[in-house]
């Protein structure tokens, strides 16, 4: 007698994870479910959607069709995107070769250029791209083109894939999620922007990268009034997708921002436009010549700082590294997790990352450069450990320990060199500030001032402490940016670039504190500075180089919007509140949401990069490797319902298991 269809048993849905974001973020939290899979997951098979219009593994940001002249500001042998025995994991650790050792394997035959890559490689053909001859002379010392980045990353997320364990399948999605729904204990639906029907997944995990946004108030304003005069305004965006055609050859442009937004637009309107140097920018004690082809604007650039962001430290560490975390390490955010207030940043936690950043540049000093100091090591370290955290008493250790006041850590000076200067005119300011960068680069590629270098490692590990405070690590952004100025800054090279470009009248500098004004009456931008009060430039044409904001109030990406609006998403200083435990996602109330989680820089637990250099704790593969565990054992918990229980039987009209699993568009899994 045939069963009625009101009686029939049918198998479990497929457990699925669906990942938005096939950057290095997303790549990265394969590769710790790769690691951890076979010790907590043993259910049945598992399906893995990836939802993403851009190439896996590189992303957007890194993706392979950019100008050959951008460069990444971080050598090749400090670029990994591998886990090693630093790393404070729960899971396995899995090693994996770091930029410059892919390289020299691609080179001697060890490992092959991924199949994304060799597609990208075989489309640029006829335009001699050079992607094979850039990876045949690529050094540890060489700072990569991004597009060599990016065939290190397609390379690292095919291996990824390859090391999934047997039942684990990866289904591209080349578009866009728009929005995700479902309740708390079910399943989520992942809807986009191509198809009717949703993904049906277990659990979601948002890896969205930076990401666009509609422009604030100011912006709104600033681009109204270029409309109403027929001028030029390109706000914030990702300068190698800005349209820089608009910029008119010869006239000057007025430029907000000098961070390595700025640098990508100094590359691209200069050499992009078919300048060249002469001489050798490798060279420390150089200086290049810059030959103009005539197609360059003249870019006035300022900023909050005024000054350049600080050169990347050209030399290794040799001897003693400093012993960190000392007083800004995990006991230490225990005790400001547990007070009953919530810690103040100014007030509780700040001095202690300045008394670590201290420690580490006096420990390196008094050891790697003894002759500079007065005292013995143990005896200054006693007294700066029992003294307080920017008081009169540790200035006075210092002062009397450190003969040298170029020897001392004044980070309020590092922070804001122009604070109090003033310049007779802007002539005056070009040569300080020229002045200045080759000051900067002198000491930032002389190993007599290696304590600089002790400070950027201690600057490393705070930022792996201050992730576990959530949003009370980093309000407003302001430790973020200062950490960037300070460790993040571009390659010696092109700091020689910017000083050719300024004797060469291509880039004039505007300052600290630039004020930016729309003339309604003239019909023109004009910009001036505090450090040459009187004094105003006008142009036609302003550009806001840095990042746009990534705040889901005004996001641009439909799906983070979507939970905003709906409350499924709680913001903190413009950043998505996510547990800084495992990642998941804060629900307005504070709530974390079981099934949704939340990885990157628009996160209130984001970290200092997606990839780190070798042995040097790797926060973001810390925070990977507990997502990847949270949801593994999430899906494990899932995979078995209690003994006895009979099979779920889908309520009438509910998906069918293929709806549950769709393959993608564009052909089949990438592996079963």
């Amino acid at each position: 007698m045939p069963l009625s269809s009101a009686t029939v048993r049918t198998a479990p849905l497929t457990p699925s994870i669906v990942v938005v974001g096939a950057g290095p973020r997303g790549t990265g939290f394969l590769e710790r479910i790769a690691a951890n899979a076979p010790s907590l997951y043993d259910g049945p098979p598992l399906d893995i959607h990836l939802v993403d219009p851009h190439p896996p593994g590189a992303g957007r940001v890194w993706r392979h069709d950019q100008s050959p002249l951008l460069w990444m500001n971080s050598m090749a042998e400090d670029v990994t995107m591998f886990t090693d025995d630093t790393v404070a994991l729960a899971g396995p650790v899995r090693h994996g070769p770091a930029l410059h050792a892919w390289a020299r394997d691609i080179r001697e035959g060890r490992a092959r250029l991924s199949a994304e890559s060799e597609a990208a490689e075989s489309a640029l053909a006829a335009s001699s791209s050079g992607l094979r001859a850039e990876i045949a002379a690529l050094t540890g010392q060489t700072f990569p083109s991004r597009r060599v980045q990016s065939a290190y990353l397609s390379w690292v997320y095919e291996q990824t894939v390859a090391a999934l364990p047997p039942g684990v399948t990866v289904h591209r999605h080349r578009t866009e999620a728009v929005r995700v729904s479902g309740p708390r204990g079910g399943r989520q639906r992942v809807w986009l922007a191509d198809r009717t029907e949703p993904l049906l997944a277990d659990l979601v995990v948002l890896t969205l990268g930076h990401l666009d946004a509609e422009p604030d108030a100011e912006q709104v304003e600033l681009g109204r009034f270029a409309e109403e005069h027929g001028l030029i305004h390109l706000p914030p965006d990702f300068t190698a997708d800005s349209d820089l055609s608009v910029l008119p050859a010869g006239e000057p442009v007025l430029v907000r921002g000098l961070g390595l937004a700025f640098v990508d637009l100094m590359v691209l309107v200069t050499e992009g436009r078919g300048g060249r140097y002469s001489g050798n920018a490798d060279r420390d004690d150089g200086e290049l010549v810059y030959h103009p082809s005539g197609r360059e604007p003249v870019l006035y650039v300022g900023s909050r700082r005024g000054v350049p962001y600080h050169s990347k430290i050209g030399y290794g560490l040799t001897g003693e590294r400093p012993p960190l975390p000392r007083f800004l390490g995990p006991e230490q955010i225990d005790e400001l997790l547990s007070r009953p207030v919530p810690p103040d940043f100014a007030r509780d936690v700040r001095p202690l990352i300045d008394k670590e950043l201290g420690f580490a540049h006096y420990h390196r000093l008094f050891t790697a450069h003894p002759e500079r100091t007065r005292v013995d090591w143990t005896d200054f370290e006693e007294k700066y450990a029992a003294a307080d955290p920017g008081g009169p008493e540790l200035d006075a250790l210092v002062g009397a320990a450190v003969p040298d006041p170029a020897d001392r850590l004044d980070l309020a000076a590092l922070d804001r060199p122009l604070d109090g200067l003033r310049f007779p005119s802007h002539d005056a300011l070009q040569d300080g500030l020229r002045a200045y960068i080759r000051a900067d680069l002198a000491r930032r590629h002389d190993p007599a001032h290696s304590a600089d270098l002790a400070v950027f490692l201690g600057l490393l590990s705070v930022y792996g402490q201050l992730i576990r405070l959530g949003d009370r690590g980093d309000p407003g952004g302001g430790w973020h940016g200062f950490f960037s100025y300070l460790a993040s800054g571009p390659p010696g090279p092109r700091l020689r670039q910017l000083l050719a470009l300024s004797k060469a009248g291509i880039v004039r500098f505007l300052g600290a504190d630039m004020s930016v004004e729309a003339d309604g009456r003239r019909g023109i931008f004009r910009a001036g500075s505090a450090v040459v009060p009187g004094e105003y430039v006008e142009a036609r044409a302003l550009v806001e180089a840095r990042l746009p904001d990534p705040s889901p109030e005004r996001t641009r990406s439909p799906l983070l919007r979507a939970l905003y609006e709906e409350g499924a998403a709680a913001i903190s200083a413009g950043l998505v509140r996510v547990d800084p435990d495992d990642g998941r996602l804060l629900e307005r109330d504070g709530t974390p949401h079981p099934r949704r989680f939340a990885l990157g820089p628009y996160t209130t637990a984001r970290s200092s990069g997606a990839f780190t250099r070798p042995r040097t704790g790797g926060p973001a593969f810390r925070q990977n490797d507990a997502t990847a565990r949270a949801a593994l054992t999430l899906l494990a918990g899932l995979a078995r319902p209690p003994a006895g229980a009979p099979l779920a039987t889908p309520p009438a009209g509910a998906p069918s298991t293929a709806a549950s699993a769709p393959q993608p568009p564009d052909g089949l899994p990438v592996r079963s």
